[in-house]
């Protein structure tokens, strides 16, 4: 086992590790105490965190166990290889956040958002699991979109044995096309079963990647990942968001269409396209995501 420390003194602005892993932002995270996602105002922690990262373009050549806790100005790390860059890639430990906050609008909803959960960052999530975790999450609050990752892991992803204990990879594309709408639904994924499986039979077999957005327009990006099975506008963006590096996707999700209505209804063009573009222009242009993302936490977990 390989331990360590990063100094968060050394990070272009603040850092939050609880919040920017249960601020909705992403599944594929654990806490081996239970109590992933058990309250909304999630910030300033110090539990620990675990997951199991597959291998990373240009980061990592191999899975790895990772373990994390903020602690006394710190992440303390422990792994199965070096962590540091692989948590720099996954916590966005690169992103200068405070140019960030300076380029986010002027506005009264932002700014009590920023100063309640200060030093939030985006993920960057595997592409793969991030998109399967976004197909769940129709309608569902992120506890339970949560566990049904769990139980997908737990199902369906490769055990590994690290430290004394058992930890369970993400399912792989190839291992979730195999799998059958019935024992989808038998793990409570119900409607979103078909949309997993054939989303996984679409990646396994080459037909499709949602790595492949990269690199194309935003607008266009998010209209190659509805190509997937189960994937609306709203999810691809998410995916774009906590993903792809695409820091401008704002996805209008009911907290995001609630804000909306009550602090930007000028921004409300009837249909997804003209108001996702009116809104990204309100939230920062570039950085709009981040302002969601911040906005998002704090309106779901009882700020006005």
């Amino acid at each position: 086992m390989e331990t360590g420390v990063i100094d968060l003194a050394d990070l272009d602005g603040a850092f939050d590790l609880q919040s920017t892993l249960e601020s909705g932002q992403s599944y594929l995270w654990d806490r081996p105490d239970g109590r992933m996602y058990e309250r909304d105002a999630a910030y300033g922690g110090d539990a620990w965190y675990q997951t199991i990262v597959p291998p990373l373009d240009g980061v990592s050549e191999e899975s790895a166990v990772v373990r994390v806790r903020q602690r006394n100005g710190t992440l303390e790390w422990e792994s199965t290889t070096d962590a540091v860059p692989i948590l720099t890639h996954l916590l966005r430990l690169d992103d200068d956040l405070d140019a960030i906050y300076d380029a986010m609008p002027d506005d009264p909803l932002v700014q009590c958002a920023f100063d309640a959960y200060a030093g939030m960052r985006l993920v960057r999530d595997p592409p793969f699991g991030c998109l399967i975790s976004f197909i769940c999450s129709a309608q569902m609050r992120v506890s339970r979109i949560f566990g049904m990752q769990e139980r997908l892991r737990e199902t369906y992803g490769e055990a590994v044995e690290f430290d004394g204990d058992t930890y369970y990879a993400y399912p792989t594309a190839e291992r979730l096309a195999e799998t059958s709408e019935d024992e989808l639904r038998d793990l409570s994924l119900g409607y979103r079963a078909p949309y997993v499986q054939r989303t996984a039979e679409m990646v396994a077999t080459g037909e499709a990647a949602p790595a492949d957005a990269r690199g194309r327009d935003y607008e266009d990006a998010r209209d190659y990942l509805t190509t997937f099975v189960g994937v609306g506008d709203k999810v691809a963006d998410c995916v774009l968001l906590f993903s792809l590096d695409y820091l401008e996707a704002v996805p209008l999700d009911t907290w995001i269409r609630s804000a909306i209505a009550d602090h930007y209804p000028d921004c409300d063009c009837g249909n997804y396209v003209d108001t996702s573009r009116a809104i990204r222009e309100r939230l920062g242009g570039p950085y709009a995501g981040y302002t969601q993302t911040y906005v998002f936490h704090y309106l779901r977990s009882g700020g006005e």
